[in-house]
């Protein structure tokens, strides 16, 4: 099936919409300008739905996406494209996803509706009602607040919580409907990732603050999110482009989809695995690779999706699993996805690990031990972003106040100094009301840090869950 030319098709999908626009105000539907305007959308919309599996057309602040592509206008026709864009953003509608089955007939009540006059107090709502009532069956909406860049603070936190929240829904439904033996929704997937990737790209601290959700009786879930966020955030350090970025995200949420063929009674084991246990977990690369390549819904075979899921656990050394019988090199996608999925795992709680380590300690041990097996380049570049000490680190401050980390410090010579929420007295009390500290703030008179980190510790021991204090 030929490729497409994303940048080129987007600017010709653009170019219809705004023809469709402006001959649906100027004349009646039946017009044979009108029709030739739909017909010429239409001709599109099929060309990209047939080789994508459908299509998205995103409005993020000034640019424009058409799946994962960011498309390069110029003024000119950025000009053009303005009066389709405010046409959106005034019903508040940030993206059109168009679906598989899409028919001509759909489009011109679909674009009646944007030329409409929005609803005062709430436009989406308003638009959303009308088009639950109108004949359109494969054209979908999303709201601008859920694709646009927050301004402040709380805004990013909750834009971040909303795309966690429904990433976390989407792995749940498609490992449920794996293990069940259920065609699995790969357009849920595919918008999930692409959310990841928005809030990864424009709102990294708050997207690493959500992977502090990590919640025991969704642990599997979760993680596979986690990862994919870890991921997504080493890859954008590494300055992969978006639609790289995409690729890499998709695998990262698939990357243990393998265990849903392993025993449940193993992997959810408390104790340690006999022997033949051992070996039975040790398939679960090897079956996450058959699964996605029976998996429909791709436009393309996921190769590098079914890379990732078979070479995660290999270390560079090759001394993991699966074994190979040739030397070869794990790709660059699967390095990332292995640290990630180690580092969320190792400062996780789960069957078999009531106590996990201090996530400073998890990184310097990925970081310093070599039999670990991981790409030290890609820890650094984790650390990063995380700091030396990463958010929702139980931390002991110099007062003997505890604390939690709450935000990194962005210059990297002062990753070890982060942003607290102290919580308690320096007798341990909790405050009533947690207060922000910069552990970067130097002292007037001398020049030195005010405070300082002395250890870390283990919020269990203290029934301290870490999040209730970064995510209201």
């Amino acid at each position: 099936m030929a490729e497409l030319n994303y940048q080129e098709e987007g600017r010709k999908l653009l170019t219809a919409f705004y023809g469709s626009l402006s001959a649906l105000k100027l004349y009646p539907v039946e017009n044979e300008t009108v029709q030739q305007a739909l017909s010429d959308l239409q001709s599109l919309v099929e060309r990209i739905v047939t080789v994508d599996g459908g299509a998205e057309v995103r409005v993020v602040g000034d640019f424009f996406f058409l799946n994962e592509t960011r498309l390069r206008l110029d003024l000119s026709n950025f000009a053009t494209f303005g009066s389709f864009a405010r046409a959106l953003q005034d019903h508040q509608v940030g993206a059109v996803e168009i679906l598989p089955g899409v028919e001509k007939s759909e489009w011109a009540p679909f674009l009646s509706m944007l030329l409409r006059k929005p609803t005062a107090e709430a436009p989406f709502d308003g638009f959303m009602e009308r088009l639950a009532s109108a004949p359109i069956r494969h054209i979908e909406v999303r709201s601008s607040t859920d694709v646009e860049d927050p301004q402040d603070d709380e805004e990013k936190l909750v834009a971040a919580k909303r795309t966690y929240a429904q990433s976390v829904k989407v792995a749940k439904d498609v490992l449920g409907d794996m293990r069940l033996g259920k065609a699995v929704n790969v357009r849920k997937v595919k918008r999930a990732v692409q959310g990841i990737v928005d809030q990864v790209l424009s709102n990294e601290s708050s997207m690493i603050t959500m992977t502090t959700l990590r919640d025991f009786d969704e642990y599997t879930f979760t993680h596979c999110v986690n990862v994919s966020i870890f991921s997504v955030i080493i890859g954008q350090r590494l300055g992969l482009e978006r639609l790289q970025l995409y690729e890499l995200g998709l695998g990262a949420l698939f990357h243990d989809i393998g265990k849903q063929r392993i025993p449940n009674e193993v992997i959810n084991k408390a104790g340690g695995l006999t022997d033949e246990e051992w070996a039975l977990l040790q398939q679960h690369p090897t079956e996450g690779l058959l699964l996605l390549f029976d998996m429909h819904g791709f436009a393309d075979m996921p190769y590098r999706q079914m890379l990732m899921a078979y070479e995660h656990h290999m270390k560079i050394d090759l001394t993991g699993y699966p074994p190979n019988r040739r030397s070869r090199q794990p790709t660059l996608f699967s390095r990332i996805v292995a640290v990630a999925d180690a580092f969320d795992a190792g400062t996780s709680v789960r069957s078999y690990q009531h106590q996990p380590w201090p996530p400073d300690a998890v990184l310097q041990e990925m970081r310093d031990n070599p039999k670990r097996g991981f790409d030290t380049l890609l820890v650094k570049v984790l650390i990063t972003a995380t700091g030396v000490y990463p958010v929702g680190t139980l931390v002991i401050l110099d007062t003997h106040e505890l604390a939690v980390v709450a935000q990194v410090n962005p210059d990297p010579e002062l990753l070890h100094r982060p942003k607290v929420r102290v919580i308690s007295d320096p007798v341990g009390l909790p405050l009533s009301e947690p207060k922000t500290l910069d552990l970067a703030e130097a002292d007037a008179a001398t020049g030195a840090a005010k405070h300082q980190i002395i250890k870390t510790t283990d919020p269990q021991k203290y029934g301290i869950r870490v999040s209730d204090y970064l995510i209201s």
